[in-house]
């Protein structure tokens, strides 16, 4: 059904718009589609209805109604990611710093010897020169 609300149905054949109802075809009386339209807009009542006792009761329960805080999801999320790009950082150092012992004196060229040595970034990508750079700032 395009909608639950009659109102909008009779718009709709109110400006002769044809309809194809599944259940019923092509040429599909405009009574019977007013039908059909008022038991779906009584059928959203109810399920509305059935919804708001439901949280009701399970409130009344105890039972915790909604997400969590938004704003302490990310704080949560900021420092995960965070302590794992440190431990990241940690690992590939040591790498990084004999890159640049075997001659890589340039961010881009020590990103060039991560790839080639198959080594990914924290996220799993491919080192660019602001990679690394974030890296040496982290120690």
């Amino acid at each position: 059904m395009v909608s639950r609300d009659v109102h909008f149905i009779s718009e709709l054949m109110a400006h002769r718009l044809p309809f194809l109802v599944v259940e019923l075809g092509a040429d599909v009386d405009p009574f019977i589609l007013h039908l059909f339209a008022a038991l779906a807009e009584k059928e959203r009542s109810m399920i509305s209805t059935r919804t708001q006792a439901a949280l009701a009761a399970a409130k009344a329960r105890g039972v915790k109604l909604g997400g969590p805080k938004l704003h302490e999801a990310r704080k949560a999320a900021v420092v995960s990611i965070e302590a794992s790009a440190e431990r990241h950082a940690a690992n590939v150092l040591p790498i990084i710093r004999d890159i640049q012992k075997a001659g890589a004196s340039t961010l881009r060229a020590v990103a060039e010897a991560l790839n080639a040595r198959g080594i990914s970034t924290a996220r799993g990508g491919r080192w660019h020169a602001m990679t690394v750079s974030n890296v040496l700032g982290r120690s």
